[in-house]
């Protein structure tokens, strides 16, 4: 598979992507304290609906827990193995954790909504990450995961 292949824009591919995605990282989650944004919703209804998410703030140090489940400060940190690492980054934010992400090495990494950073999609890509960009995971979630 060439790098490119990995840039996944068809819907194909995005389902795929949504239905290999049983455990989660939420990069740049929020805590509960912002449970109108996104970045703490979208967590919260994969959680809900079935997927075993791991939640990775870049802020609020204090929190040790977010969705009831202890919070990791590094994607290398999290033991075992990832399906999908969730993006909730300024685009402009992202090129600080691309080491992060690929020392984890997950099958797939997804920018939500409104986030695109095709350098950093490239290098992913590059690496055999699968990469989605610019799209809500609770929507394609509910389109595709069969639940």
């Amino acid at each position: 598979m060439s790098h490119v292949e990995n840039l996944i824009e068809d819907e194909a591919g995005v389902k795929r992507v949504v239905q290999d995605a049983r455990r989660v990282a939420v990069l740049g989650i929020k805590t509960e304290d912002h449970s109108g944004q996104p970045a703490y919703y979208v967590p919260e209804y994969l959680a809900k609906a079935g997927v075993d998410v791991v939640p990775v703030p870049v802020y609020y140090p204090d929190a040790k827990q977010i969705l009831g489940k202890p919070v990791y400060r590094k994607l290398v940190d999290i033991p075992g193995d990832i399906d999908l690492v969730d993006v909730f980054r300024r685009a402009g934010d992202i090129d600080q954790h691309v080491d992060d992400i690929l020392a984890k090495r997950p099958k797939a990494v997804w920018f939500q909504s409104g986030i695109r950073n095709d350098a950093a999609a490239k290098k992913l890509a590059a690496a055999g990450i699968r990469v989605v960009q610019d799209r809500c995971l609770m929507v394609d979630h509910r389109r595709y995961s069969g639940r």
